[in-house]
């Protein structure tokens, strides 16, 4: 569609302000080329100052489509009166992405005038009222390619001049027409511009590509020289490795034939000892007259008899009498290793665990008070206020930090030098039988328990 040159002023004003609202709406980089310096101006100053380019612009039909919408989203009613819907369909590519506009054909085979399509329309649904003459309905009509002129108010003048022009429209149409070379040959300087940064840049990077590409040529050459003196330097090493190679096949060689001369010889004497062991003993048999075995070793060796383990200071007491635990601790440099819990839960079961190991504390104090001995005292669990290691009345408690209490007595008795008297007060009957094992004495929770009561 080109621009009709006969429309009335006021009706193309009226078209100018939709078009520089529709240019509110573009994004930057989608502005047609010829309206980037309009797009710059104040949005007050557009339809004014940039009135010949926006006018211009309106040939173009992809931002008169886009200016069909911006009227009819402002203009709902005289939209629908006119047949088009308040949000024509939208195009799905951005403004920016369209070409210009191309006719399929030469320009003198087109009619100057596009015929009238409204015939060609279908109706749809039921009619509506024509809306009045007015220049916003006249505008939507130009944009829609529907008939503008009978929409036009009585007050607006639509010259029909068909004869050459006068000259001051000549000279109007020459000032738009300048203007519209104007604005073109900004965007091409523009553009020109643009090309020439981008022109700058290829240049610049052309230029380090063959600075990078001088670099890359010298490290290579500077990489096959040392390949080349590498190669060189393997060269002479292959020859060396080998020479020595040579030398060392003959030298396994000549070991070789030494170590057969060897082995003849250890077999020469090997067999020249072995003939004189039989001979001898052929020889001492004789002499000896010794008559044919009868029995072998194995019918002399008699079951071996289990010796039951003699215990300090028992003199045929029971484990369960006290007076065998005071014997024991007097022995010298007895150690006392009590399972803490073990005893207190037989013997203060309905105490709190603190009050528990108090009482076995104070109660074990005065026993190695009396006897004499060391007196080690482990508890399972963290630290108490009776800190590990430490020494409360003379009694070491300890407690089993990241173990139990069973492992921690294995292995107090494990420390102890084999033959001294080490003495553990348990009830559990695999402690008893690993310590028993290592040489410690036994003696159950409740005979310590019947000692501090009588104590």
């Amino acid at each position: 569609m080109v621009v009709d040159a006969q429309v009335p002023a006021s009706l193309r004003a009226e078209l100018v302000a939709v078009a520089a609202r529709t240019l509110a709406g573009y994004d930057p980089s989608a502005v047609p080329p010829s309206l980037r310096r309009v797009a710059a101006f104040a949005p007050a100053k557009r339809a004014s100052a940039g009135a010949v380019p926006l006018w211009s612009a309106l040939d173009d039909e992809h931002f008169r489509s886009r200016a069909a919408r911006t009227w009819a989203g402002e203009h709902p009613d005289l939209a629908a009166a006119l047949g088009a819907p308040a949000r024509p369909h939208e195009p799905d590519d951005e403004p920016g992405d369209q070409p210009e506009h191309e006719p399929d054909d030469e320009p003198g085979d087109q009619p100057e005038h596009e015929p009238d399509r409204e015939q060609d329309r279908e109706p749809q649904g039921p009619p509506v009222a024509a809306p009045a003459p007015s220049l916003a309905a006249a505008a939507g009509a130009w944009l829609l390619g529907a008939d503008w002129r009978a929409l036009l108010p009585s007050t607006a003048t639509a010259p029909h001049r068909t004869g050459p022009a006068t000259p001051p429209d000549a000279a109007a149409r020459a000032r738009d027409e300048l203007e519209r070379v104007r604005a073109e040959r900004d965007a091409a300087l523009e553009e020109l511009a643009t090309l020439r940064k981008q022109a700058r840049r290829l240049r610049s990077d052309a230029d380090r590509a063959r600075a990078e590409g001088r670099r890359a040529l010298e490290q290579a050459a500077e990489e096959l020289a040392q390949a080349r003196a590498a190669r060189d330097e393997a060269a002479t090493a292959l020859e060396v490795a080998g020479d020595e190679r040579r030398a060392a096949d003959a030298e396994r060689t000549a070991a070789r034939a030494e170590l057969r001369v060897a082995r003849k010889l250890a077999d020469v004497r090997v067999r020249l000892l072995l003939d004189t062991i039989v001979d001898a003993a052929s020889g001492l048999r004789t002499e000896l007259a010794l008559p044919p075995a009868s029995e072998l070793p194995a019918d002399l060796v008699a079951p071996a008899q289990e010796a039951a383990p003699a215990r300090l200071g028992s003199r045929g007491r029971h484990v369960d009498d006290p007076g065998l635990l005071d014997e024991l601790l007097r022995q010298p440099r007895a150690h006392l290793v009590v399972d803490g819990y073990n005893v207190t839960k037989t013997g203060y079961a309905e105490l709190t665990l603190e009050r528990q190991r108090r009482m076995l504390v104070d109660g074990l104090a005065g026993l190695a008070t009396r006897t004499g001995a060391e007196v080690t005292c482990c508890f399972d669990g963290r630290p108490t206020p009776l800190a590990p290691g430490t020494l409360a009345h003379g009694v070491r408690v300890r407690f089993s930090v990241g173990e139990i209490a069973d492992d921690l007595i294995r292995r107090l008795v494990q420390a102890e030098p084999t033959g001294r008297v080490v003495v553990v007060v348990t009830s559990d009957q695999e402690v008893a039988r690993d310590v028993e094992a290592r040489g410690a004495y036994v003696v159950p929770s409740a005979t310590l328990v019947a000692r501090l009561r009588h104590a």
